[in-house]
């Protein structure tokens, strides 16, 4: 699949839910947001099916966000369907990391291949603010359960934010040489003004090279995570949905109010 700009999409992040256990202050208000119904969720099914009929257009790599993916039930159920896709040569996961130590064996087993894991500081004190009651130790043995079950590279996400976290970012990469960790800084972004920078470590946020779509929990394709266009793959179908998105992704995102960081994953 190739778009106007001739950049070859082979990239789909797919949020499995939208619920999290954390309430990160970049992330979403301390009460929380709205949640979507059972109904409008869609099942692994429909999952596996939209990622099915994308290989065969071109998709070659998955990612599953959330929310956090791991609340969602059963998520190495979903990892097998899709591992089992012809084309399909990358599954990769972005978790806060509290669940892995359960579930990190049997992702591996079902087919994921690496985590990225966001750790925006190593101070106690400081993690629970950021995250509204997070404990920093779940997520620490959460990355040496990736690290153990052989999710590698384990990358670490680190969100810089202005005036909270400025100075753990040294201590946190010194925590990342040591541990063989990949290390990715990002800054935070404005969704509703479409205002973003380049992921430093990493390839997001490079417009010129954008090879990703996304699918929300609820069915919808967008093409940008900075864009308001969304095409409903149970109202236009999977396949078209998909040439939709494709053909209508913009060359720069501007900026939207259809969708937070909490139900399309960052």
């Amino acid at each position: 699949m190739y778009d106007r700009f001739n950049r070859r999409i082979s990239y789909l992040r797919i949020s499995v839910t939208d619920r999290c256990n954390f309430r990160c202050v970049y992330c979403m208000p301390a009460e929380g947001v709205p949640l979507k119904s059972h109904a409008e969720i869609l099942t692994f099914s429909e999952m596996a099916e939209v990622v099915r009929v994308g290989a065969a257009m071109g998709l070659k790599k998955i990612r599953l966000t959330g929310g956090e993916p791991l609340v969602r039930k059963d998520l190495p159920v979903l990892v097998k369907m899709i591992a089992e896709v012809d084309g399909i040569e990358e599954i990769a996961l972005t978790t806060n990391g509290v669940f892995l130590p359960k579930l990190a064996k049997p992702l591996k087993e079902a087919g994921l291949n690496r985590v990225n894991i966001s750790l925006d500081t190593l101070n106690p004190e400081k993690f629970r603010k950021i995250t509204r009651g997070g404990n920093v130790v779940d997520v620490l043995k959460g990355i040496d359960a990736a690290t153990d079950a052989g999710l590698l590279p384990v990358k670490i996400n680190f969100v810089r934010i202005p005036g909270e976290n400025g100075e753990d970012e040294k201590a946190v990469r010194e925590f990342c040489e040591q541990k063989n960790l990949q290390l990715r800084f990002i800054r935070q972004m404005n969704l509703k003004t479409g205002e973003f920078d380049a992921v430093e470590g990493g390839y997001g946020g490079i417009c010129e090279i954008c090879n990703r779509l996304r699918l929300t929990a609820d069915g919808y394709i967008v093409p940008c995570l900075h864009s308001g266009l969304r095409f409903n793959i149970r109202e236009h179908g999977i396949e078209e949905a998909f040439r939709k998105a494709v053909e209508f992704k913009p060359e720069k995102g501007t900026g939207t109010e259809s969708h937070e960081f909490s139900n399309i994953g960052g």
